[in-house]
């Protein structure tokens, strides 16, 4: 991949500094599209003098999208977002602007990758997912031999899923566990007449989640191999856990303890409607209605298996971040 220039959009988020840092590291030129050059400028040092361009750009806006990739070998499109407003629409984002990007490339370069998620459903009962399934048709359309990567939740030390919960259990007692049943279970154990609660269920939505390294290194091993051309990839972590177990796991690794709360998809819904007030809102209608469905793999496309990569566990990155939200240990007073 010696001197190859890859059009990165997108390449200032979260996942995008990960795989610009390693694109520069093979010794490729990057342009990093953004919107706001000034606030991606922090990019260029991850590279050599000249070798990291921040470049203005937005994915709704064709001429502007044309003009980044003229000139490239490669096109990575990393853009995607959680909720809508600030002008920007899942449709705008998510469909019309990958579309923009894939016809774009398809006329300038040799390799479009675009970043998806697992979520991506033309039938799925959020908007999200069904933008991302639409996105996945136009750039197919567009650009044939694009290739389309799916990963579950990424977690890294930059999340916003892993430190939104850590940051919440440090301001209440209550921590919330989505898709419990809307009644509890009780269940007689007959050897000791003892009546259990069942609270949870199955323990929620089930989660699959994902290191952002490792799936910036999934995408630099699909630019290298040309047989990834037309694939779509599916990205999941090592472990799927309830979301139970995962609130249970983040507690173990703050050492805090917090009571977790059931919270019924519509309970959830009607809290998040006041939620979606907020500027930057922590939860949405629409991001409720994606949790009634797992975020895993299906085991029907290909993934880090077919990639020769072994995805780290959560257990072994998160306590590398999130120990600024540990309780310190009570530390024993010495002995007179």
């Amino acid at each position: 991949m010696e001197r190859r220039v890859f059009t990165v959009f997108g390449g200032s988020g979260f996942l995008g500094r990960h795989l610009v840092q390693r694109l520069a590291a093979s010794g490729a030129h990057v342009r990093v599209c953004v919107r706001d050059i000034e606030a991606a400028s922090f990019v260029k040092v991850f590279g050599d003098a000249g070798q990291i361009v921040p470049w203005s750009a937005d994915i709704t806006k064709p001429d502007q999208v044309a003009a980044a990739v003229d000139g490239a070998d490669v096109v990575i499109n990393l853009v995607g977002i959680l909720f809508e407003g600030f002008g920007r629409t899942f449709q705008g984002i998510h469909v019309d602007g990958a579309g923009h990007v894939a016809a774009a490339a398809k006329a300038a370069a040799e390799r479009l990758i675009h970043v998806s998620a697992i979520g991506a459903d033309a039938h799925s009962p959020a908007l999200y997912g069904r933008t991302k399934a639409a996105g996945e048709v136009a750039v197919l359309s567009a650009f044939p031999e694009a290739t389309i990567v799916r990963p579950s939740i990424v977690f890294g030390p930059e999340d916003n899923f892993f430190n939104l919960f850590a940051g919440l259990a440090r301001l209440t007692w209550v921590m919330p566990v989505f898709g419990c049943p809307l009644e509890p279970e009780f269940k007689l154990f007959p050897k000791n007449g003892f009546i259990e609660i069942d609270l949870y269920g199955d323990g929620g939505t089930r989660l699959q989640p994902v290191f952002v390294g490792d799936v910036a290194e999934a995408i630099m091993t699909i630019v290298r191999q040309p047989k990834a051309a037309g694939m779509t990839y599916e990205l999941g972590g090592p472990t799927v856990y309830s979301f139970k177990e995962v609130i249970d796991l983040l507690l173990e690794i703050t050492n805090r303890k917090r009571f977790l709360a059931p919270i019924p998809f519509g309970l959830a819904k009607f809290a998040a409607w006041f939620l979606e007030f907020w500027p930057k809102p922590i939860l949405t209608r629409d991001q409720v209605d994606l949790l009634k469905r797992d975020n895993v793999v299906t085991g029907d496309k290909p993934g880090f298996q077919e990639l020769g990569i072994a995805p780290v566990a959560a257990e072994a990155v998160l306590p590398t971040y999130l120990h600024r939200f540990r309780v310190p240990a009570r530390q024993a007073l010495p002995q007179a």
